[in-house]
């Protein structure tokens, strides 16, 4: 498969995961909605799915107005299913915008080349996940993770592998993290973790895991071995530290093990 091909499809497989099911709901109910017809006899309730009205109460009160207003225009003469039609392309209109809202909210959060949260969503998570854990007594791992020699990739094989080797090393870490972890793309070449440290496992077992990922994501065999360096912060309850700061420190012992590690990642 040609690189660009591996790119769009990795993106694409990402944002697509990143819609929840209550979205997916809406826009089969939206495909539903585009053939009902003035003679239908299928209500909006009907059409769109129980999870999603229970998920927006307020969509789901104006779509139970609008199908009762709807039901009250169909008993009466014929020259009121003009407006009934009308209605129901407002109805269509509404619910379209409703779930390009949510997609919009959901791309301010989410890094556009990896699909994972973005600096702006990991700021936000992280910082109410250590206010919880401060309050739970709950010890955090933070893990500070940076591709190496980005560079030498990109002056050799140019700038588009350099982003594919960027997407690569963002499937490897949420293959070796778990769904409940927060996996971030801060920028560039650096990603950050927060995992729970009560059923996080040892860095050593996490670090072999990781690599293994990476040498399976190489499915287009690069010419390249792609690695990472990890650096790790743990965050104390009894002696919390702004997230500003942990970050910090887990960006501080990832550039020391790059430093007392010279790997060669192109080869």
């Amino acid at each position: 498969m040609p690189p660009d091909h591996f790119g769009n499809r990795e993106i694409t497989r990402r944002v697509r995961s990143r819609v929840s099911t209550s979205d997916q709901s809406l826009e089969r109910g939206i495909l539903s909605l585009d053939g009902w017809g003035s003679n239908s006899q299928e209500s909006v309730d009907e059409v769109l799915s129980s999870g999603l009205l229970a998920r927006d109460k307020e969509l789901a009160r104006i779509l139970r107005e609008v199908d009762h207003i709807s039901k009250a225009l169909k008993s009466r003469a014929p020259d009121t299913q003009i407006l009934s039609e009308t209605l129901r392309r407002a109805v269509l209109c509404a619910v379209k915008q409703s779930l390009l809202d949510r997609e919009l909210r959901s791309l301010a959060l989410t890094d556009d080349l990896t699909g994972l949260y973005n600096r702006r969503a990991f700021l936000a998570l992280a910082g109410q996940q250590l206010k919880v854990a401060r309050r739970k007594a709950q010890g955090l791992v933070l893990f500070f993770a940076d591709v190496d020699n980005l560079k030498q990739i990109n002056d050799t094989y140019g700038h588009h592998e350099g982003d594919v080797a960027i997407i690569r090393a963002a499937d490897a870490l949420e293959e070796t993290f778990r769904k409940s972890d927060i996996v971030a793309r801060l920028g560039g070449d650096e990603f950050a973790i927060l995992a729970l440290e009560a059923s996080c496992e040892n860095r050593e077992t996490i670090l072999r895991r990781l690599e293994k990922n990476l040498r399976r994501s190489d499915v287009n065999e690069s010419g390249y071995e792609l690695s990472l360096s990890v650096g790790m912060a743990r965050f104390d309850p009894k002696h919390p530290v702004p997230l500003g700061k942990l970050i910090a420190a887990a960006d501080e012992a990832m550039y020391e093990e790059k430093k007392n590690r010279s790997r060669i990642s192109v080869t």
